[in-house]
């Protein structure tokens, strides 16, 4: 009940940064990727039951209070790929160190992104193709691959140094 009680609590201030984050800096979200972050974290932090449903929860909500991602198709394209995100740092986590799950994360996430993206814009007649995935997926998105890739195994790591995280095993 106590790991249920700290997973919970960790995940509601996960979800809250990855609200809040991106409305502070007024980050450009396709570039620096402020809400990765924090469900990238929840699911290293707290497993991914939690990951995923940060992943799932944070655009919808940031898309009613701030309009931002736009609701259709960004915000609904982004549950589907921060969901992938949460629930893949997580697992993948039991088996491989912090640098590798986070890039097996960070491409699942991706691709599962892409295929959300492909379909929906396909339903609205919105032209997308493999150009347009790399495009935003790689290219623009990589200033924020990059402060992903540097702050959160730091962050991970002080968090278990300092007693709050163990290492997932199960």
């Amino acid at each position: 009940m106590r790991n249920q009680t700290k997973n919970l609590v960790f995940a509601a201030i996960f979800l809250a940064l990855a609200i809040v984050v991106p409305m502070l800096g007024h980050f450009d979200g396709q570039v620096f990727l402020p809400m990765h972050i924090p469900v990238l974290l929840c699911g290293f932090v707290c497993g991914w039951k939690y990951g995923g449903a940060c992943g799932l929860i944070a655009p919808l909500v940031s898309a009613f209070i701030t309009g931002m991602p736009p609701l259709f198709p960004m915000a609904i394209c982004m549950m589907f790929e921060l969901c992938a995100y949460g629930i893949l740092s997580a697992i993948l986590y039991k088996k491989l160190n912090i640098y590798d799950s986070l890039i097996g994360a960070m491409i699942g996430g991706r691709i599962v992104g892409g295929i959300a993206s492909a379909v929906l814009m396909g339903a609205a007649g919105i032209p997308y193709g493999f150009e347009a995935f790399i495009a935003g997926a790689f290219v623009t998105a990589l200033p924020g691959i990059i402060i992903q890739l540097i702050f959160i195994p730091v962050i991970v790591l002080v968090l278990q140094k300092a007693g709050f995280v163990k290492k997932r095993t199960a």
